[in-house]
């Protein structure tokens, strides 16, 4: 009887080790000069949020957006944002075991202040967006984690009616759920361009159209439903989150819903997220109110404002869900501080679970969980 329940407990000891698991946090920033860290990586206690650093990064200029290869073996970065003339993406290793981070590449970006970058699925493309140039770039990323001379780069000219939109303003390059179609809001022109993208292809991005939004409202980040039936775009300008239905590349608005609690003279609306379930949307407000608006999600795509949280800091630039949906965690760049909450998987609402680390300039968070 003893040796059983011995070979029983040996099984689930193996088994635990198996399926062990270690969730990292990935932050970005503004860090202003070259001889300070700028990328900072930690490792996240799933239980009580609490944020232990691994590793940090100096060497390079304000490595302001961050994302992940696939398999979480790199990082992408924009980086030399808000520098004149030296805008650039650049590529590092995670080394788990080390706990370091190595540069391995950088290649210009193709225009001033690069503020947005992602991979397609099949770990072969980068895509990026700049700001203030006004332009999408397309990189080859070779095996190595390398990111090759870019094969495209598109520049727009257009315009739109308040005093930030005399030029075209690219805030997000996001694919669709398929990954077949990259969508860009262009918080200078009012709209949200539309691409098609074949990643078998030497240049796999082709201008295809685009979608006005109201003028005046700088649609700035866009996010899909995990059901791939809608689609949400935070704007900037307007205070506003637009749901649209979304079917094989074409968007059709659904509604427009103003996340702030009172009408003000600048809004400065910045990032927008979904609950994994689907249940929930939350999106970021920056300035007089420094809080995350909660949406519940209908069946149909539309939403309902539950209210409002804190963010414990001064613009909250970027903020992140866990893979688990259990924390949600905010970059709040100018106090300097980040923050975790803990997230209410029936409620949606969020409490502080008094976790926060501090460092110059946070703008960008990723999680990712690796199995051990």
């Amino acid at each position: 009887m003893l040796k059983r329940s011995y070979l029983l407990l040996l099984a689930v000891l193996a088994n635990s080790f198996m399926y062990a698991q270690t969730t990292y946090l990935f932050v970005g920033s503004y860090n202003d000069a070259k001889d300070k860290d700028g990328i900072y990586i930690y490792r996240m206690d799933m239980e009580t949020g609490r944020l232990d650093k691994v590793c940090t990064f100096s060497g390079i200029m304000n490595p302001s957006y961050l994302i992940l290869s696939p398999d979480g073996q790199y990082i992408y970065a924009c980086t030399e944002t808000r520098t004149a003339g030296l805008g650039s993406v650049s590529s590092y290793r995670f080394d788990r075991q080390q706990g370091a981070i190595t540069l391995l590449s950088k290649q210009p970006s193709g225009g001033d202040n690069p503020v947005y970058v992602t991979v397609h699925k099949s770990g072969r493309w980068l895509v990026n967006g700049n700001y203030t140039g006004g332009s999408i770039a397309v990189f080859p990323l070779n095996s190595d984690g390398t990111i090759g001379t870019a094969v495209t780069l598109l520049p727009f000219t257009d315009s739109s009616i308040t005093e930030r939109q005399k030029s075209a303003h690219i805030h997000s390059t996001v694919f669709s759920p398929a990954q077949d179609y990259l969508f860009s809001p262009d918080l200078g022109a009012d709209k949200i361009r539309r691409f098609t993208f074949d990643a078998s292809q030497a240049k796999p991005l082709q201008a295809d159209s685009f979608i006005r939004t109201t003028p005046g409202s700088g649609p700035r980040h866009f996010t899909f439903h995990p059901n791939g039936r809608f689609a949400y775009c935070i704007e900037e300008l307007s205070g506003s989150v637009t749901a649209y239905k979304y079917n094989r590349g074409r968007l059709d608005s659904l509604q427009r819903l103003m996340t702030h609690s009172e009408p003000q003279k600048f809004y400065g609306s910045a990032d927008i997220h979904i609950s994994p379930d689907g249940r929930f949307l939350y999106a970021s407000n920056r300035g007089v109110e420094n809080n995350i608006a909660i949406c519940s999600i209908s069946k149909n795509g539309t939403l309902t404002l539950l209210g409002y949280e804190p963010v414990q800091g001064d613009h909250p630039r970027n903020f992140v869900i866990d893979p688990t949906g259990k924390f949600l965690i905010v970059a709040n760049q100018l106090s300097g501080n980040v923050v975790v909450f803990k997230r209410n998987a029936q409620t949606g609402l969020l409490t502080k679970t008094g976790v926060e680390v501090k460092m110059q300039g946070p703008s960008c968070l990723q999680v990712i969980t690796y199995n051990d």
